[in-house]
C-alpha cells in the first residue's frame, strides 16, 4: 500500500492547492477528486437528472478523467462546480467513482511512493487508512472572496454575493447528504485557512502531515 495524505474541506478553502503543492514537494501522484464529479456534471444534460449522471460516471475512463484535469479549463467554471456537488449527492455516481479513487491511491501513477488526493469523504470514505489527513476549511465569506477573485483572474464575471451563497448552500448539501457527508474524520487534522496567505497555509499544512509522512516513508516495507 502506497503512503496517502487525504486532503479534506470545503469549497475553496484552499485544499486543491495545498494538495497539489504537498504532492510537488513529496514527489507524490496527486489526484483532484473533485474534477471527477465536475465531468459527469460536464456530460450531463441536466444534473438533476440522476440517471443520466449515472451513465455518464459509470462512462468515464481513466484517459479521460487525466486529459482533463490537465487540459479542460470548462470543468472549472463555477456553473459546473455548482452541478457538480448537485450529481455528487447521488449514490450511483459516488459507487461508480470509488474504485478509481482507490486505485488510485493503492498505484499511483509514475512509479510514485505516495498519493495525494484532495476532496470531501477522502479520509472518511475512499482511504479511511490514509498516512495522514487534513481538513481544511476557511471562513464562508473568505471562501466566496477567494473564489471571485479565481474567476475574475481567468476573465469570468461573477458576482461576489451570489457566489457566498452558492457556497453556503453547497455547504449544506455536501454535509446532509446521506451518503459520505462532509465531515472531518476523527483523526484528521484540521487546518482553518481564513487568515492565511497560501505560502502560510502550506507551511502550517506541511507541517502537520510531514512528521507522519516522514514516518511512513521510514517503515519497513510489509507483505
Amino acid at each position: 500500500m502506497s503512503i496517502v495524505i487525504a486532503v479534506d474541506g470545503t469549497a475553496a478553502s484552499g485544499k486543491g492547492t495545498l494538495a497539489k503543492k504537498l504532492a510537488e514537494h513529496f514527489g507524490f501522484a496527486h489526484l483532484d477528486s473533485g474534477s471527477l464529479y465536475r465531468l459527469v456534471a460536464l456530460n450531463v444534460a441536466h444534473a438533476d437528472d440522476e440517471a443520466d449522471a449515472a451513465r455518464a460516471a459509470q462512462s468515464l475512463s481513466a484517459a479521460t478523467i487525466e486529459a482533463a484535469q490537465r487540459d479542460d479549463a470548462r470543468i472549472r467554471s463555477a456553473e459546473i462546480g455548482c452541478a457538480a456537488s448537485v450529481v455528487a449527492v447521488y449514490p450511483c455516481v459516488r459507487e461508480a467513482l470509488l474504485q478509481f479513487q482507490r486505485d488510485f491511491a493503492a498505484r499511483p501513477p509514475g512509479g510514485a511512493e505516495g498519493a495525494v488526493i484532495d476532496g470531501r469523504d477522502i479520509g472518511t470514505v475512499i482511504c479511511p487508512n490514509a498516512t495522514a489527513k487534513l481538513f481544511v476549511d476557511a471562513a464562508p465569506e473568505m471562501r466566496a472572496h477567494r473564489r471571485w477573485l479565481e474567476l475574475k483572474g481567468r476573465g469570468e464575471t461573477a458576482d461576489e454575493a451570489k457566489l457566498l451563497a452558492e457556497i453556503v448552500e453547497r455547504d449544506r448539501r455536501d454535509r446532509e447528504r446521506p451518503l459520505s457527508p462532509l465531515e472531518p474524520a476523527p483523526d484528521a487534522l484540521l487546518l482553518d485557512t481564513t487568515h492565511l496567505d497560501i505560502d502560510a497555509a502550506f507551511a502550517a499544512a506541511l507541517a502537520l502531515v510531514q512528521p507522519k509522512v516522514e514516518e511512513a516513508l521510514k517503515a519497513p516495507p510489509q507483505g
